[in-house]
Order: structure tokens, then sequence, then C-alpha cells
């Protein structure tokens, strides 16, 4: 029986609340569900709208509900919020659809009791949309929480780190959908060729503004489907992963070690850069995301890569003093991806800040060791908290002699906002660069 795009919305929502899974893995089993384009396009809105919204949407229901937040069954809450977004947020749908197809719902998942309590909640909500259209609070804190929809702690941190205007600048960036940025294979075609390739079949292309091998595609819709996909031209990847095999800029014949290499995108485009020319040790921990590697590997036409199943917080004695080049895409919070991944919102905490630190340190560390003499080092992270990153490289070199930050400003295709590149790292923010948030540095060993 097929559901409808709400019920299969629901449905995903609930997978993220309750088993923790991530939204574009969940959202991208919605093909199975034989949903028009349509409709698909609508499910997609719906989950990441109720994800990037969640705060505002609880503090509408709660103006609205005579029970709890807290004691409200989980599915219904989420019934609501799905109700709350399409009544507060979107245009195009009619209220009257977005309460009906609610209480449809609430029918189905729960009681009758729920099926009158959430039909009376969302007709006032309808009803009252001047309430909470503006957000009038007078604290900024609460403000920026509640409209962005960001949690407490997050803003706190990035209040006292950035300031007030750069925190909000970012939050709203935050809860923008990130075009899709593809790096072409230039071992099997030229960037201008492929961007009129594409421009051929009807796509907007436009070139990306820091990285030489990107493309931005303002219409994806079924560009995974096309010939130039499954003829290895191109992969899926954002312009600021992108950047981390360009700063690296590995020459041919080396041995290159990365570290946690999966799902590849990294490690192909170094491939890339080495002219499939050389020796690439990719290593994980997860066989499963290994495959990807390989996968990736062999639709691109690359054969230089060797995969590996290593835990990077173990030191490997067969490589010290032996490796050219070493990148370490650190495991980190992932804090700069919530454009793309809004669930990490609700799902990390303060905590995980420093306990990833201890943890990147160990394989920061650990990394460092396999450098032969004159030897390259990136770290790079998807997060924008500096306990990950600049706290991480500054401790490293001043614990460890030989070690220096290089600058790598002649390998960016602009130096728009990116000052730091000089000094041997870049911070990149949604909101200044248009990319995911992320942190690169480079290091040589053993520098003259």
């Amino acid at each position: 029986m097929t559901r409808n795009a709400r019920e299969v919305a629901l449905n995903i929502l609930v997978e993220i609340d309750e088993k923790g899974a991530y939204s574009n893995i969940a959202l991208n089993k919605i093909g199975r569900e034989k949903l028009s384009k349509l409709d698909e396009n609508f499910v997609r809105e719906l989950v990441y709208g109720v994800l990037e919204n969640r705060l505002y949407l609880d503090w509408v229901i709660k103006k609205f509900s005579k029970v709890k937040l807290k004691k409200i069954e989980p599915i219904v809450l989420e019934i609501l919020r799905i109700g709350v977004y399409q009544i507060a947020l979107m245009d195009k749908i009619p209220d009257s659809a977005a309460v009906n197809e609610s209480v449809k719902l609430a029918k189905k998942y729960s009681h009758s009791g729920s099926v009158k309590y959430v039909n009376g909640l969302l007709r006032n909500v309808s009803r009252n949309k001047n309430i909470f259209r503006e957000i009038d609070l007078e604290d900024k804190k609460e403000y920026l929480k509640i409209k962005y929809s960001h949690p407490e702690w997050m803003i706190n941190r990035w209040l006292e780190e950035f300031g007030e205007e750069f925190t909000e600048d970012l939050c709203k960036a935050n809860n923008t959908r990130p075009k899709l940025n593809i790096r072409v294979n230039t071992l099997k075609i030229k960037r201008e060729e492929l961007k009129s390739l594409l421009e051929s079949k009807g796509y907007i292309v436009s070139n990306t503004k820091y990285a030489s091998d990107g493309l931005i595609i303002e219409n994806p819709q079924g560009v995974i489907d096309t010939e130039e996909f499954r003829n290895g031209f191109f992969i899926v990847q954002d312009e600021s992963s992108m950047l981390v095999s360009q700063i690296l800029d590995p020459k041919e014949g080396s041995l290159v070690l990365d570290l946690c290499s999966a799902p590849g995108g990294k490690t192909t485009h170094i491939a890339q850069k080495m002219n499939n020319n050389g020796e690439i040790l990719a290593r994980d921990i997860y066989e499963h995301k290994l495959k990807l590697v390989q996968e990736n590997s062999n639709r691109l036409g690359i054969d230089i890569i060797k995969t590996e199943k290593f835990d990077s917080m173990k030191l490997d004695e067969n490589l010290i003093d032996k490796v050219d080049y070493v990148l370490i895409d650190a495991p980190c919070t992932g804090l700069g991806m919530l454009r793309r991944k809004p669930e990490i919102k609700w799902n990390r905490t303060e905590n995980d800040i420093s306990n990833m630190s201890d943890i990147q340190y160990k394989i920061l560390k650990n990394a460092s060791k396999y450098l032969r003499s004159g030897g390259i080092l990136v770290y790079s992270t998807c997060s924008i908290e500096r306990e990950e990153n600049i706290d991480i490289i500054g401790r490293f070199i001043s614990e460890n002699d030989g070690f220096k930050l290089i600058s790598f400003e002649n390998l960016l295709d602009s130096k728009e906002s990116m000052s730091m590149a000089k000094n041997g790292y870049i911070e990149l923010f949604p909101h200044i660069h248009g990319t995911d948030g992320f942190f690169i540095a480079k290091l040589s060993k053993n520098y003259r």
C-alpha cells in the first residue's frame, strides 16, 4: 500500500528522532515509496523544514497547547510539528489541508483523544497566525534560539566566539538549503567540457569560487541519473571538501595516506591530483564504508587506491617516517554541516566538542609520525569550533618540534575572505563562503 507524502515524512522524522538516523540517508530511501517527483520534493521540504525549525514549531505549539510538551505522545508531537510547519511557514499549502491531513495521521497512529487534540490545536493555530508570526522576545539569546531553532548552548558559544551579528547570519545560513556541488573528474573530462554537456541537457551550471574542479548546479534533479555520472565524469562533493585535496596538492608518484577516507570524495580527488600515478592508502574503521571508497574509485576509473580497515587512534609502526603526504579528515561534531544535516542540532551536546578534540589530537599525533622528513600533512574537519580546529593545531605545534603551518594561498582560485591561507589554515562558514562550515590546516615536517 502506498503512503502519502505527509505519512512518509512522519515516518522519516520518527526514524531520525528515535533511531538516530541521518536525514540525508533516511531521505535517500524515499525512492522506494513510489511517490511522484512532486511528492518526493514535498517530503524533503517537510522533513528538512521540521528539523530546521523544531524549536520555533515547539514554541508555537506551547502557545496553543493545554498539555505540556513533555507529556505529548512523541508521534503526536511530530504530527503537530508537521501541521504547524505547513500553516506557519509554507505559503502554498492551504491551512485546511494541513489540518485535515494531520488529523488523518493522528487517526492512524494514535487514539481518538489525540485526533480531537490535533484538530483543535491546529485549527486554533490557523486562526491566530498573527500571534506567532512575530517573535516578540526581548532577550537576544532567546530570540535567536527560537527564530532560527538552534539549541541554547550553541547560541551561547557562538555569541561569545563570534559576536551577535555573525551568529545571527550563521544561524540564518544554517537554515538554508545548500546548492548541489559536483567535482569534475579531470582524469576523464575538463571542467568547461562537462559544464557544456550538462548545460546542453538543461542544467544551470556555474563554476565554484575557490575550488578549481567544482561546478554548482542550480537545478540538480536527476543529475546522478545522467550518463555523465555513470561514465564517472563527476562525483557529488561540496566545495569545502574539494579544497582539502587541492590544498594537500600531492605530486605524481607519491605515497599518500588518507586516514579517515570514507566515502572517498577526498581520496579520489587526491588520486585525480596525482594523475592516477602513485600510491594512496585509504583507511577507515568501517568495512562497509571502505566499500564506498572502492565503488567511487571504480566508477571514476582510479586504480591507485588501496583500502584498508584500520583504527587511526592506533599507531602503525610499519609506516613510521615513510609517507610523503598525510590527510586527516578528522571525525568531528559536524557543526559546520547543519545546512545538510539539521538533526545534528538536536543530537549533539557541548560535551561532544571536548570528547572529539581528545580523539582528534590522538589521531593527529599518530599521523605526524608517518611523515618522512619534508612531508606534508593536511588536517581538516567539517566543524566550526576552535577546540576541534585551530586549538588542536596550536597545541600540536607547541608540543612537537619540526612542524610548521605553511601558506597555501597560491592554491586557491579566489583569495576573497581567505586571508588566513597565508598563515597555513582557513576557516570556512556557510554565510561567508557559501560552503559547508570547514577547517583546513596545512603543515610541513622538518621545515628548513
